[in-house]
């Protein structure tokens, strides 16, 4: 009996056996699951070829980028040439890596963070200008920043009341620059950033610590200090409170360069504001000492009766008011003692011992008279000061 012959009709009449469906409906079944396997292959052959083609080319640089995070590009040795960077006072790790690769001291920030992140004195570093080298290891520029010896030693600190000339004097031996190269920065002052109030360098350049450039100019290091000044001023408001207090900027910073050289302790200055102001609206002149004594530019405390009658517009015994401009660099204490005096009638104050900062005020002229004589005393006791 032939395969045929199983399906054939029983009756003979030659027609397709009911048998028969199921069995093609089972061919049709098998050929499409042929199908979709075959798709399948197709599919995943696609995304193969489509993920090699993505590794073949950008998953080249995506593996060198893995391997830069992991491994950051480093110089290696101790470099060499020279060059200096300034770590600022507050800088982290990151803004010193980013100086460094700026001056090309270590070839990638990352490479030094790296190096940063696992040395146990890095938070030691202090601020200042480095000499450095240039292509160095991350590692070599670390040891080199933990040398003190790498430091340039040109900090210098700029005491509250000093005069311009004494600041050029001083920043002059430190740096080497000859004092005239300040003396002509002040003569033309334009670009150093001085407000637009401001007539001149005196009492502009902000007392305080400085790290100096040792390649720095002397027009440099005057714009770094007046920087400061305008810094210090924006922080307080200054402008604002000249305004608060009826003056302008100009007439603030001189009272507080008044208050700074008359002062004595920091408790004293609101009450040096008010004998000013309460002098200045009752039409008293101020008679300052250190007003002359900037006039005559002497340092004493042995003032004279002609040493009063020396014809200067910074004579306060001769002129009423303010003079016409600051006498010294005021300190933020004195700044904002000009701009909020204490309340109080006091119209005279004095040092009555000058050795212990010993201030007295008063509102009665027959007392101030007693406590200069005390004054006096201290003068007999104390020759040569």
């Amino acid at each position: 009996m032939s395969d045929l012959d199983l399906f054939s009709d029983p009756s003979g009449g030659g027609g397709r056996s009911r048998g028969e469906r199921p069995v093609r409906r089972d061919r049709r079944r098998v050929r499409k699951r042929q199908r979709r396997r075959r798709n399948g292959r197709a599919a995943a052959l696609f995304a193969m070829a489509f993920i090699v083609a993505i590794f073949g080319t950008g998953g080249v640089l995506g593996v060198a980028w893995l391997d830069s995070r992991m491994h950051p590009p480093d110089y290696s040795g101790g470099g060499g040439g020279n060059v200096t960077v300034q770590i600022k006072d507050g800088d982290g790790g990151y803004v010193i890596a980013a100086a460094l690769e700026q001056h090309d001291v270590v070839k990638s920030s990352r490479a030094f963070i790296k190096v940063y992140g696992k040395e146990t004195k890095a938070g030691s570093i202090q601020p200042g200008f480095y000499r450095m080298r240039l292509k160095m290891s991350s590692s070599s520029a670390m040891a080199l920043l933990l040398d003190t010896k790498s430091r340039a030693d040109n900090q210098i600190t700029i005491f509250e009341g000093l005069r311009t000339s004494e600041i050029f004097d001083k920043l002059s031996k430190k740096t080497g620059i000859p004092l005239r190269n300040f003396q002509a920065a002040e003569a033309k002052p334009q670009g150093l950033g001085l407000p637009a109030y401001a007539k001149g360098l005196e009492g502009y350049l902000f007392p305080g610590r400085y790290d100096l450039n040792p390649n720095g100019s002397a027009r440099e290091i005057l714009k770094q200090m007046v920087d400061r000044f305008n810094q210090e001023a924006e922080k307080i408001d200054l402008e604002g409170k000249a305004k608060q207090g009826n003056m302008r900027p100009a007439e603030l910073i001189t009272m507080a360069s008044l208050i700074q050289s008359e002062g004595g302790k920091p408790g004293d200055l609101a009450k040096i504001s008010r004998v000013i102001r309460n002098r200045m609206e009752q039409g008293i002149p101020l008679q300052f000492d250190s007003s002359v004594l900037y006039a005559l530019k002497k340092r004493t405390l042995n003032v004279r009766n002609h040493d009063t009658q020396y014809p200067s517009p910074y004579n306060t015994y001769l002129h009423k008011g303010l003079p016409p401009g600051p006498i010294s660099s005021p300190g933020a204490d004195s700044i904002e003692a000009a701009a909020s005096p204490k309340n109080g009638t006091w119209l005279y104050f004095i040092a009555v011992d000058p050795t212990n900062k010993r201030t007295e005020f008063t509102a009665d002229y027959q007392e101030f008279l007693r406590l200069k004589k005390q004054f006096n005393r201290w003068q007999q006791q104390n020759p040569g000061n």
